[in-house]
């Protein structure tokens, strides 16, 4: 009797909050197709853009003036304008300051474009 009560019991368990179809699912070639196409890769550039880009970083850096920077995200690209305010050359990564209080570090190879 204590077996079948503990049977009972785990089927209780399996069919509350979808637990059944839990363990059951399957993927099938179609949406990992879907799955894959979702996700943007990161365009690669060249080494005479990655110095553009660290130039005006640079130049940012020295005179203060605001720049707006092009951020690789695999589902949408951020644009974050700002002043770079700290270059941190062993991270490779630097500091972009949007407000008094508001900043982000952003590291060198996320960077795809910058404008000034």
């Amino acid at each position: 009797m204590y077996i079948t009560i503990r049977r009972r019991l785990r089927w209780v368990k399996k069919l509350e909050e979808n637990g059944l179809w839990e363990s059951s699912r399957i993927i099938i070639p179609e949406h990992k197709v879907n799955e894959r196409s979702t996700t943007a890769k990161k365009p690669e550039l060249d080494d005479q853009e990655v110095q553009l880009i660290e130039q005006e970083l640079i130049d940012s850096y020295n005179s203060r003036t605001a720049v707006t920077l092009v951020v690789f995200s695999p589902f949408d690209d951020a644009e974050l304008r700002g002043i770079v305010t700290v270059i941190n050359t062993a991270r490779r990564e630097v500091k972009l300051s949007r407000v008094e209080d508001d900043f982000s570090w952003i590291k060198l190879e996320e960077i795809i474009s910058e404008s000034i």
